[in-house]
């Protein structure tokens, strides 16, 4: 009887493994500065900024790791995806049609960094599209910060922007072909960033929607009360290449709104100068994928009463 119960047992521990949750944090199946063989094929270089905020919050890493898949299902499209803000081999630029940063701003921009710079120069002076999302627009005033607006389109700076966290209704304005397939969409409580500086000629609105009132906390922002604000923009720059900016999806869940993750690839496609397909790029989510690829961040630690035990667990995040 002991032996039998002693099998039972070695066999229900072999088997219990593979039933198990997979791991939320595993990256190691996500393919890094994977360079392309086939010269035919647009290289879009994916950017994923270094661990940031709590979970849930500037999922860089998830993010990009969503946007290389969408990216891949797009015909003649090869995304290499780069961590921590830029790549260990810097080869993978070459060619490159696109460059999309999604990760910290305000000077945390890897390519603000000196020994960086000619080299992302060099890129965008030769007309590759420049994509940011969320506080990547936010670029400190400097001497650089012209080329970048230049590039982009418009950057935030704290002197007139405003940002924040709220509930949006975000509308498409115009005919733009980043817009294909884009309907009006709702994001609860993600992050924001508006009333930037723009270059002007070129830049077109996307995406607009209301804002609070209460959220107006600079004295340019105050004279434009009931105005919609501009989320996503592109610009065509009058030397060659294009910019796309969206400063939302500050939430990993945001992009489990299709229209979001429609608008963003058909951004970076066009950013890359490639034709967005006429009802917009094919995005599909599959169930569970914004549980993929997370980093590993320090949680704030718990508010307990005395003699309690408890933990905070996240939100589940859900496709929709």
């Amino acid at each position: 009887m002991n032996s039998r119960w002693l099998l039972s047992l070695i066999l229900l521990l072999c088997v219990a493994p593979a039933d198990a949750a997979p791991d939320p944090f595993d990256q190691s199946t996500v393919p890094l500065e994977v360079d392309s063989t086939d010269p035919a094929r647009a290289k879009i270089v994916l950017l994923a900024g270094a661990p940031s905020n709590k979970s849930g919050q500037h999922e860089y890493f998830a993010g990009c790791a969503l946007l290389m898949d969408w990216l891949k299902s797009q015909p003649g499209v090869w995304p290499v995806m780069a961590r921590d803000g830029w790549p260990k081999n810097e080869a993978v630029f070459k060619g490159a049609r696109a460059v999309v940063y999604f990760g910290d701003g305000g000077g945390k921009q890897p390519f603000v960094d000196p020994a960086r710079w000619a080299t992302f120069s060099k890129l965008m002076d030769a007309g590759a599209g420049f994509v940011l999302l969320h506080q990547a627009v936010d670029f400190p005033a400097g001497p650089d910060a012209a080329k970048v607006s230049g590039w982009l389109g418009g950057i935030f700076h704290g002197d007139i922007g405003c940002r924040g966290h709220w509930d949006m209704d975000l509308k498409p304005t115009g005919d733009h072909p980043v817009l294909r397939g884009v309907k009006p969409f709702a994001a609860p409580a993600d992050g924001w960033l508006y009333n930037l500086h723009f270059a002007g000629k070129g830049v077109t609105p996307l995406l607009v929607g209301a804002v609070p009132d209460k959220s107006r906390t600079t004295a340019d922002a105050k004279k434009h009360v009931g105005r919609d604000e501009v989320i996503a923009w592109a610009t065509q720059r009058p030397s060659g290449g294009r910019g796309f900016a969206f400063t939302g999806a500050d939430l990993h869940k945001s992009w489990g709104y299709e229209s979001q993750r429609r608008m963003v690839i058909n951004g970076i496609l066009w950013s890359a100068g490639l034709d967005v397909p006429a009802a917009g790029a094919v995005v599909p989510i599959e169930p569970g994928a914004l549980q993929k690829n997370l980093d590993k961040k320090i949680a704030p630690p718990a508010t307990t009463t005395p003699g309690t035990k408890s933990k905070p667990k996240p939100a589940p995040l859900k496709a929709k």
